[in-house]
């Protein structure tokens, strides 16, 4: 699922709740993430603090290891999770649990035994807002391509999205389509704005402030009937969250192509990005591989001509 930020009262509680949410449940990756935007602690500056520990780890495995490219698994690496612990002031042996596997952890059936979309967003929130929308497990439609724009303020937050999508229907009667969006740690859900651009307007939004999701309802301009495409676009415009790092976004089934363009304000320039996939969100990240943003735009992008079921998105670090 990331400035320099200090959150509110409400919005540092939000943030705890979800780093607690994290902590119980893992990924470790996400955890570790979550924690370090919640405690404001640059890379750099965690490096040190394990330093003068005596623990040595370089700012690029702690990048690796909070973005899920890699996974802390000799002595001394458990040993800096442990120290992390302490740093992040974490409860003793929180990080280091989720390191083992799930049946070790004592929950038989691990993580993977839950709905795919349960492990890719923030579980049983996404499930609450998608029933209370009566939403059917694929909503009818399959995704033909999709276009979407990521921007990046100066202060290294998500400022928004927006998304040109083009659907097929394989379902009789359908008139539209529930967009997730699952902010940052530190997201204000009561303030990200729903926009409508093309061929839709905003129906329900539903939004669960302890977890920055917000699921709203886009209708359509007309009932589709099975094989009828449609095209439309919609976008969230957010900025309440802390530093993001990432981009990521989980396809279900198999589908069409899919355009990532993550855009970044001039004042904040990331030094490195990387695209990535995942099988599911408990899975080590594979296909790693740099991208050179556009020299004039500040842009990165990445293209996958047909998505396969899992996840792909782009990571940047800071620092």
């Amino acid at each position: 699922m990331p400035r320099p930020h200090t959150p509110g009262g409400g919005t540092a509680a939000a943030a705890e709740s979800q780093l607690a949410q994290l902590l119980h449940a893992g990924p470790f990756h996400l955890a570790l993430r979550t924690a370090l935007a919640a405690r404001g602690l640059p890379l750099q500056r965690v490096q040190h603090r394990l330093a003068a520990r005596g623990i040595k780890v370089g700012v690029t495995s702690l990048s690796y290891w909070q973005q899920g490219a890699r996974r802390p698994q000799r002595a001394e690496s458990l040993k800096a999770v442990g120290a992390l612990e302490q740093i992040l002031e974490l409860p003793v042996g929180s990080l280091t649990r989720l390191l083992l596997p799930a049946v070790a952890r004592g929950e038989p059936g691990g993580p993977t035994a839950r709905p795919y979309r349960t492990l890719l967003t923030a579980g049983e929130a996404v499930e609450q807002l998608l029933a209370e929308l009566e939403s059917p497990a694929d909503g009818g439609l399959h995704t033909v391509g999709h276009h979407e724009r990521v921007r990046i303020g100066a202060g290294r937050e998500l400022r928004g999205r927006d998304s040109q999508q083009v659907v097929r229907a394989h379902r009789d009667g359908i008139d539209r389509y529930l967009a997730i969006h699952h902010g940052d740690p530190g997201c204000d859900a009561a303030l990200v704005e729903v926009r409508a651009h093309e061929n839709c307007r905003t129906g329900r939004v539903r939004r669960h402030p302890g977890t920055g999701v917000i699921v709203a309802e886009l209708l359509f301009d007309a009932r589709l009937r099975p094989g009828d495409t449609y095209v439309f676009g919609y976008g969230f415009e957010d900025g309440t969250g802390g530093p993001c790092g990432e981009y990521l976004r989980g396809f279900g089934y198999a589908g069409g192509h899919y355009l990532l363009q993550v855009r970044f304000d001039d004042a904040a320039l990331p030094v490195r990005c990387r695209r990535f996939s995942q099988a599911s969100a408990t899975s080590p990240r594979g296909e790693v591989a740099d991208l050179t943003p556009n020299g004039r735009h500040r842009a990165v992008h990445l293209v996958e001509p047909a998505v396969r079921r899992g996840i792909l998105g782009i990571a940047w670090d800071w620092e």
